[in-house]
């Protein structure tokens, strides 16, 4: 195997079913965050990552995706004859982050399949996996540390993130052991969606992960789980459980900035914790968001629970 892992898998095939009817016409990967689509974020982490490699597994109606990431020579020659040299580079930029290939998932068959389909592009090598519902603060070198601990540890890597218990049950939880590294755990076993009574710890996956090239073996006899789709976290579970086989599994645990964008309210959240911390738009929205809070608190003593104790007193 190589020590310089350089391809990404980016599954992008989902319909974005919780964002309708925005997502009925536009992948729910160029949902616009701030004003970047989403997908843009995940591709500028892999390349600043060293990823430069990168298959996106879609589905129909995605073209956007390859046409976002394409050149559009009439506009940058329209923006360059007016002189708009700023909104230019930004175009040009999302063209030339990586090397980026595009394939068709076909059947809606879950995670793992979406991984496997990328079998061929990828070959025998240790590869990323960045899903799109995920982005991580450039500021937090996650991949990177990712990537650095697989070479060090010739196993597949998972990035953890420690949740409220109340909340495992919408994640992959992972049953651990500790190494010589705080952050660093070694993965027994992996769980998708338990029940909070059910669930080995409060540690979620969450969308990184560096895996070896054996893991497409295990995903082509993994039968489908949860959801009638096969799962990646059965994959890894197998791995976690073989280790002399598969060099077994290991968890980065992420401490940083992660915004979720996996449904309305999150993507909500993620926009206005992305664009408070932009020097050209977070000194003003700062100051709105200051005074609009204040305008819909309701003081002391006033409000329906307020009314309905003082008539019940």
């Amino acid at each position: 195997m190589s020590s310089t892992i350089t391809k990404a898998v980016i599954p992008a095939a989902g319909l974005g079913t919780r964002f309708l009817p925005a997502t009925k016409a536009m992948p729910k990967e160029m949902l616009p965050v701030v004003d970047k689509p989403a997908i843009q974020y995940v591709v500028e982490e892999a390349a600043a990552a060293g990823l430069t490699d990168i298959v996106m597994v879609t589905g129909r109606h995605k073209n956007a995706l390859e046409n976002h990431f394409d050149r559009m020579t009439e506009l940058e020659s329209l923006l360059e004859i007016k002189g708009d040299h700023d909104r230019l580079a930004k175009v040009r930029h999302a063209s030339r982050l990586a090397d980026i290939h595009y394939l068709r998932q076909g059947d809606p068959l879950g995670l793992g399949h979406a991984v496997l389909r990328a079998r061929m592009h990828v070959g025998d090598q240790p590869f990323a996996v960045l899903l799109g519902d995920d982005l991580i603060d450039v500021r937090d070198a996650l991949l990177t540390r990712m990537l650095a601990e697989q070479g060090k540890r010739n196993a597949s890597i998972v990035a953890l993130l420690e949740v409220d218990p109340s909340q495992i049950h919408l994640y992959g939880a992972a049953a651990v052991e500790a190494t010589d590294d705080p952050d660093v755990v070694r993965v027994t076993g992996l769980v998708e969606k338990p029940s909070t009574e059910d669930a080995p710890s409060n540690l979620a996956i969450i969308g990184r992960y560096v895996l070896r090239p054996e893991v497409f073996d295990v995903l082509e006899r993994t039968p489908p789980g949860k959801g009638n789709e096969i799962q990646l976290t059965d994959a890894l579970q197998e791995m976690a459980v073989t280790p002399n086989a598969t060099g077994g599994v290991y968890g980065v645990i992420f401490r940083g900035r992660r915004y979720d964008t996996g449904d309305r309210l999150d993507y909500i959240k993620a926009i206005v914790q992305l664009a408070v911390e932009r020097e050209d738009l977070g000194p003003d929205l700062r100051t709105w968001l200051h005074e609009f809070v204040a305008s819909h608190v309701e003081p002391a003593g006033v409000g329906p629970a307020a009314v309905g104790s003082v008539a019940v007193g």
